[in-house]
Parts: C-alpha cells; sequence; structure tokens
C-alpha cells in the first residue's frame, strides 16, 4: 500500500495479517488503521492490536443499523422462545453449545489458523 495510506477493515479480522498490520503502523508505512473485529476474540492480552499506534477499534457493532438492531431482538425473541419451548437453537445462533464452541460461526472463535 501506498506510504500514509489508511487501512479500515469492514471485514473479518482474519482476512488482515495481524503482524503486518501492527508493523506497518509502527513504522509510519500504514497512517492508521480502523476495524470492528479482532482475531481471536476475545482477543488475548497480549494482542499486539492493543497497544500499535493510530488505531481505532470498536467491539464488533459495526453493523448495528436500526434494521440490524429490529433483526437482533427478532432472533433474541426467536432463541427464547425455542429454550422455553424446548426445541433446537438454531445454528446461525449458537456459540457455545453444551460447553464447547458451536455454530455456524464456531470457526471465527478458534485461535487455530
Amino acid at each position: 500500500m501506498k506510504r500514509g495510506a489508511y487501512l479500515i477493515n469492514t471485514a473479518r479480522a482474519k482476512i488482515a495479517d495481524r503482524d503486518a498490520v501492527d508493523r506497518a503502523l509502527r513504522s509510519g508505512q500504514l497512517a492508521g488503521y480502523a476495524g470492528d473485529v479482532w482475531y481471536p476474540q476475545p482477543a488475548p492480552a497480549d494482542h499486539p492490536w492493543r497497544t500499535m499506534p493510530h488505531h481505532g477499534m470498536t467491539p464488533h457493532i459495526s453493523g448495528s443499523s436500526l434494521s440490524a438492531q429490529a433483526r437482533y431482538a427478532a432472533g433474541t425473541r426467536e432463541i427464547l422462545e425455542s429454550w422455553l419451548a424446548g426445541r433446537p437453537i438454531r445454528d446461525e445462533y449458537l456459540i457455545v453449545d453444551g460447553g464447547a464452541l458451536a455454530g455456524t460461526g464456531a470457526h471465527s472463535y478458534s485461535v487455530n489458523k
């Protein structure tokens, strides 16, 4: 990238080379980095993005529009209704099941690359 560019990651953190982003910011190659998602998530205490300069990280809320909030509310209602009725919760909504990572997004929370 051109020296002094800003990198704005609106996708998954895993698509960016974590250490390369850190080095580029520290060297001045990149002027700034903005992202919404860490990899792995939650990020460990020693994650380099916690201390790299010129960055802005939001806590996984970039898709939080009014229509997204309506979808979140509908999904929460469906989860509660399923749980109260003893029905399985859809994989799209699962993060943990029986103490293990689960659902369609389970790979997003793994520390294995």
